[in-house]
């Protein structure tokens, strides 16, 4: 009986190593499925696979920055109902909830089709996705070398195949964005 317990032991223990540690296991999701999955889904990811996942997005932001395409990218912009191509590449430094005081303000309205849900989440900084949403907007949109007076709808696009969309004077938001977005600033930290 001693014996049978020590091979189980020992079987067991050598299952565990070969396991490794869970929280060494590399990333699951690839950034079309984190972008089209919930942002439920995203809560669930390790921050460091969120933090993967944004610094994935910045490096295709870009590669894709300027293009003009018909094929999909992550932040495609259009005026007068035309494609004008994708948006301006992200900097890899930049912390998105850091919203640039850019002297003059734009106006954002958030009363689009589906409403931004106002709870906070820890996976956000302790932000709502409002919140968030507000400070990601003005940081793209002072990227992206925005100007109007004008009032731009910031919408809510969750499931959307991209990161964020200024669409005619509209900002399209994939909320699974936001909480990418949001991983990166534990890592603009700095460290002990």
């Amino acid at each position: 009986m001693r014996r049978f317990f020590v091979a189980a032991l020992v079987v067991a223990s050598s299952l565990l190593v070969a396991c490794g540690d869970p929280s060494a296991q590399p990333r699951t999701l690839t950034v079309k499925q984190a972008l089209t999955s919930s942002t439920e889904v995203l809560e669930f990811e390790t921050p460091a696979s969120r933090q993967e996942l944004f610094r994935e997005i910045v490096r295709t932001s870009q590669a894709e920055a300027g293009r003009e395409t018909n094929e999909p990218v992550l932040f495609p912009m259009s005026e007068g109902g035309r494609l004008v191509g994708a948006a301006p590449g992200l900097d890899p430094h930049a912390d998105l909830l850091e919203a640039p005081d850019a002297g003059h303000p734009l106006q954002l309205v958030f009363n689009g089709r589906e409403r931004w849900p106002e709870d906070r989440r820890d996976s956000l900084q302790g932000l709502s996705e409002r919140e968030a949403a507000e400070l990601v907007a003005r940081s793209l949109l002072s990227h992206w070398g925005v100007s109007t007076d004008q009032e731009i709808v910031v919408e809510r696009a969750p499931g959307a195949p991209y990161a964020a969309a200024y669409v005619d004077g509209m900002l399209r938001i994939n909320p699974s964005f936001l909480y990418l977005a949001a991983s990166f600033g534990l890592t603009s930290a700095p460290t002990p």
